[in-house]
C-alpha cells in the first residue's frame, strides 16, 4: 500500500512560486498542504531540501538502449524494460512515454532498422499490468516516415494500447535534424562505421524512398493518431513550412526545433516548444542545430525531454531555473507544462488532491542530488 507521509520543512515547489512547507502524501494522493518550517511529530525533516512534482518525460530513447546496449548485442524485452524502469526512478522520472519506433527498413543502402514495435509494446504491457514497474509507462509511438513498413505497423495498434503520443517523424538525409549532409556524413559513419562508399548508397536510397512514401506515410499517421486518441507531435521541425504543415494538421507539441525560425513560428502557432535537456547540459546540439539554451533565454522554451539521457531531465532544469532566475517556472519545463501537453489532469503539480509523485533532491555545486522519489505515493528511489 502506498504509505502516509508528511515531508516537512522543505522547499516547496508549487505552481507559479515556492513556499517553505510541509506536504502529507496518503493513499497515493497529496492530502495537505501547510506553510511553516515547524516539523510535527513523526514528519520528515527535510532540512531546506527541495521538494517537488516527480518529473514527466514525454520523449526518451533510453528503452531502445537498453534494447541494444551494443551495435551487434540484443537484450531480452522484459529484463530491459525493467532496467530501463529502475533507471528512470532514480533520475526522478515518475512518468514517461515510452518512444517506440513504428516503420522498419531493409538493410540496403548501409543501415536498416527491423521490426519491434508491436512485441514491444506488447512486453511493456505484460509488465505494466503485473505491477512489476516502479513508475508510470504510457507508449509513445515514433512514426518514421522514410519506411518501408509504416502503415502495416500502424494498423497493429488500436485504442487499448493507450497509445499516448504520435511523433511524426523524418530522417531522410537532407531533411530536418540531417538538413546538413556533411553533419550526418559524421553522425553515420562515426555510429556505424560506414565507408565512404555504403555512406553514399544509404543517402541515395533513403532520399528516393522519402519522395516516394512521405505524403502517404504522413498522412496515415495523422490518422492512427486521429483513431487511437493520441497526442499528435512533430519531429525537428527546421523551416516555418514545416511549423505551418504542423498546424494544419493540429499539433500542439514541437519535439526539438532545429533552428530559432522554426521556434518562433511554433509559438505563432501556438505550438508547445520541446527542447533537449542534453542538448542544455552539453552547452549545444550534437548535430549543429539550435541550442536550447539560446531558446531559454529568447522566451521559446516550453518542455524539456531527456531524449537520450535520463539524468538530463532534472539537471537541465535545474539549469534553467539560473538561467531565468525562477526555479519554479524552470521545473514547471519537466512536470506542469508536459503533463498538459499530454493531456494529463492528475499529476504534474504539488496540490492536494493530486497524485503523489514526488521527488526530494538538494543541489551540491548546482548539480541536484535525489534524496527520495515517490509515485503514486510509493517510495521507488
Amino acid at each position: 500500500m502506498p504509505e502516509t507521509l508528511t515531508l516537512a520543512n522543505a522547499r516547496l515547489i508549487l505552481p507559479g512560486g515556492e513556499m517553505l512547507g510541509r506536504m502529507t502524501i496518503a493513499g497515493g494522493e497529496i492530502v495537505a498542504i501547510a506553510g511553516g518550517a515547524s516539523v510535527p511529530a513523526g514528519a520528515v525533516d527535510c532540512g531546506g531540501d527541495i521538494v517537488a512534482p516527480g518529473l514527466i518525460e514525454l520523449h526518451t530513447d533510453n528503452l531502445e538502449r537498453h534494447l541494444r546496449p551494443r551495435p551487434s548485442a540484443h537484450w531480452p524485452m522484459k529484463p530491459a524494460i525493467a532496467a530501463h524502469d529502475a533507471e528512470l526512478a532514480a533520475c526522478g522520472i515518475t512518468t514517461v512515454y515510452d518512444a517506440i519506433r513504428v516503420g522498419s527498413i531493409e538493410g540496403k543502402g548501409g543501415v536498416g532498422w527491423s521490426r519491434y514495435a508491436r512485441d514491444l509494446a506488447d512486453a511493456l504491457l505484460v509488465m505494466r499490468a503485473a505491477g512489476a514497474l516502479k513508475i508510470s509507462h504510457h507508449i509513445h509511438l515514433r512514426a518514421e516516415i522514410c519506411s518501408e513498413t509504416l502503415i502495416a505497423e500502424l494498423a497493429q495498434f488500436g485504442p487499448t494500447d493507450r497509445v499516448g503520443i504520435m511523433s511524426l517523424m523524418d530522417h531522410t538525409p537532407g531533411q530536418r535534424q540531417f538538413a546538413d549532409i556533411g553533419q550526418y556524413r559524421t553522425y553515420m559513419m562515426g555510429k556505424h562505421g560506414l565507408s565512404e562508399a555504403v555512406f553514399n548508397e544509404h543517402v541515395t536510397t533513403r532520399q528516393a524512398l522519402g519522395a516516394a512514401v512521405r505524403d502517404d506515410h504522413e498522412a496515415a499517421a495523422v490518422a492512427a493518431a486521429q483513431r487511437l486518441g493520441a497526442v499528435l507531435a512533430s519531429h525537428d521541425d527546421t523551416l516555418v513550412d514545416h511549423v505551418v504543415r504542423s498546424a494544419a494538421h493540429g499539433i500542439a507539441l514541437a519535439e526539438f526545433p532545429t533552428t530559432e525560425d522554426a521556434a518562433r513560428a511554433c509559438r505563432a502557432h501556438g505550438i508547445a516548444v520541446m527542447m533537449g535537456a542534453p542538448n542544455l547540459v552539453r552547452g549545444g546540439s550534437h548535430s549543429g542545430n539550435v541550442a536550447a539554451a539560446d531558446l531559454a533565454e529568447a522566451e521559446l522554451l516550453d518542455i524539456l525531454s531527456s531524449d537520450y539521457v535520463p539524468s538530463a531531465l532534472l539537471y537541465g532544469a535545474v539549469m534553467l531555473g539560473e538561467i531565468w532566475g525562477d526555479m519554479a517556472r524552470a521545473i514547471a519545463t519537466v512536470t506542469a507544462a508536459p503533463a498538459h501537453a499530454a493531456g494529463l489532469v492528475d499529476r504534474g503539480r504539488l496540490a492536494e488532491g493530486m497524485r503523489a509523485d514526488l521527488i526530494r533532491f538538494q543541489l551540491a555545486e548546482g548539480v541536484p542530488a535525489l534524496r527520495g522519489v515517490w509515485s503514486a505515493g510509493a517510495r521507488v528511489a
